[in-house]
């Protein structure tokens, strides 16, 4: 049987995509050069732009020079120009006409989200680093040209700024606007990133994607959402057989109407299929996306830092599909390209933005030795600081990867994990100043007096975080400061709000320790430095041994 037309036409794109594949990965032989180049030439046409004129671009004629005029800075340093940008001042950060097609909205380290605006060149940027990623798994995969992939997205369009522009998630924005050849290899329509509610997004994808038996790549940012939707379609198969086998879509699922109306023609009734997915849960007891898709290829999913225990679930759920992370990248950009299975580690996307890396020994330096892509050291830790097309420079996103060789002057990089100052295992990105502000906000709530206290994470079936209060500290209202804690951390991070709504975190738990564990803690951490006035309490860590660590110090559990 003849392939069909449109399955020529996505062979035939391949073949001229994997060619830029390959000059791609020719062309990281000269990465220091066009990092250099695309750098001075970023400068040059902003020169006249509000940063650009405050930092003097004009006079920038090397990267020595643009390090002596741009400090390394977070977002705090650049949050006045973009608030400029949002309100309609292109030229705080981009030459005259440049068009900002969406903010990219993030977790910040204050009660205030990040805004990244996306610019048409960015996103063209960002754009091309995914398809070099998708061009590997094709060409890995030929036979996933004529299989369906599921991918989970957000919405790209959930607020606007006061001149008109969408902010959301990037990713979202990306799904909405695929080729029409990519387009439909993916089972679920752009309109169901635009369901919020996070239980009805996954009944809804799951009941479109249930209904087709060729589901052969799953693509979603965090392991532990695989983990949370396979547990999901078990727990509602009934239901999602019905659905299927009637062609309804269950009606008390909060979906709004027009998207409803957009989903009808894809509710057709299927009974055939319906047969299949129930004879699967009298033979296995469960629905799970490893029966209800044999032919599932690849999953394809962050691999790095502290996602170790989700994936090691995925085998349980979806069978011996292999796994390949999709690359390090954040609403700041897109910074990796992995191109092989089992592993975290992906080239420096070099055409992107501009790097440079700050060694990990060095991260309290005031005077750190910065480093260029093509200086790192294989098997040392850095973190990266970024010069994109977004307007941030020299931003450090404290992000610390690993070097695991090179690919000609391209480093291979492994993300590690967030700064010391940050916690982030289900991609939540809280920060030390987040957890003092919403603990502030707590004592201020209850009246009560400040206390000393740390917030720990552990790795059970789902991650939650420990506040850990000792005995003589406020006994009566270690709970009550526990559950407005929980709310504040909502208010001021909207990752972790989100992150504890779909169950991918715990709430809060109150862990009393004995009186004078604080003081035998900072003995334990001071006695072989003699740094004992210069020790600073963590008020957050996320070193998920911390409570094993409390046990070691006095035999009598924490409660």
């Amino acid at each position: 049987m003849s392939p069909d037309p449109m399955t020529l036409l996505r062979r035939s794109m391949l073949r001229y995509k994997v060619g830029r594949l390959e000059r791609y990965l020719a062309t990281a032989e000269r990465a220091r050069e066009i990092q250099r180049e695309n750098l001075l030439q970023r400068i040059q046409q902003n020169a006249d732009t509000g940063f650009g004129r405050d930092h003097g671009f004009s006079e920038i004629r090397t990267l020595e020079d643009y390090r002596r005029r741009v400090p390394i800075a977070g977002y705090d340093e650049a949050r006045p120009y973009v608030e400029r940008v949002i309100q309609g001042e292109t030229t705080a950060l981009f030459p005259e006409n440049t068009k900002v097609v969406m903010f990219a909205t993030t977790s910040g380290t204050t009660d205030h989200p990040k805004m990244i605006p996306v610019t048409e060149d960015f996103y063209r940027h960002y754009k091309a680093g995914w398809q070099y990623w998708g061009t590997g798994v094709y060409r890995d995969y030929p036979h996933l040209l004529q299989m369906k992939s599921l991918q989970f997205s957000s919405h790209w369009n959930v607020t606007q700024t006061p001149s008109g522009a969408p902010c959301g998630n990037i990713s979202g924005l990306a799904a909405e606007t695929r080729p029409f050849y990519i387009g439909s290899l993916f089972v679920l329509p752009s309109c169901v990133i635009q369901i919020t509610e996070h239980l009805a997004k996954h009944y809804t994808a799951l009941r479109l994607s249930l209904a087709c038996d060729r589901v052969g790549k799953i693509v979603t940012a965090n392991p532990s959402t695989l983990v949370e939707v396979a547990k999901f379609a078990d727990s509602m198969k009934d239901t999602l057989i019905r659905d299927i086998h009637d062609g309804t879509l269950t009606g008390d699922q909060p979906i709004p109407d027009t998207i409803r109306q957009r989903l009808r023609s894809r509710l057709r009734p299927n009974p055939r299929r319906a047969r299949q997915l129930q004879q699967i849960v009298d033979r296995t007891g469960h629905l799970y996306p490893k029966d209800a898709w044999p032919d599932l290829t690849l999953l394809a999913v962050w691999t790095g830092g502290s996602v170790g225990i989700y994936l090691n679930q995925l085998p349980e759920y979806y069978g011996d599909a292999a796994i390949r992370d999709h690359g390090l990248s954040a609403s700041e950009g897109r910074m990796t390209v992995p191109l092989q299975n089992g592993s975290p580690s992906g080239m420096l996307d070099y055409s992107s933005h501009h790097f440079e890396f700050i060694p990990e020994s060095e991260r309290d330096s005031s005077q750190p030795n910065v480093l260029e892509a093509s200086e790192l050291t294989e098997g040392e830790n850095y973190f990266i600081v970024l010069t994109t097309a977004s307007g941030l420079y020299r931003y450090d996103i404290h992000d610390l990867v690993r070097c695991d060789g090179y690919c000609g002057q391209t480093p291979m990089l492994s993300f590690l994990n967030k700064g010391k100052n940050f916690c982030s295992f289900t991609g939540e990105k809280l920060s030390e100043h987040q957890v003092m502000q919403a603990m502030q906000q707590t004592l201020q709530t209850l009246n009560v007096p400040s206390c000393t206290f740390t917030l720990a994470p552990t790795l059970g079936e789902r991650p939650r975080y420990h506040l850990v209060l000792d005995d003589a500290s406020l006994p009566n209202l270690c709970e009550q400061i526990g559950k407005e804690l929980q709310h504040q951390l909502s208010q001021v991070n909207c990752e972790y709000a989100d992150k504890c709504a779909s169950g991918r975190i715990e709430p809060i738990q109150v862990t009393r320790v004995p009186a004078g564990t604080w003081e035998k803690l900072r003995l334990n951490k001071t006695s072989k430095r003699g740094n004992f006035e210069e020790y600073k309490h963590p008020c957050l860590t996320n070193d998920p041994e911390f409570m094993q660590t409390l046990r070691q110090l006095d035999p009598s559990p924490p409660h």
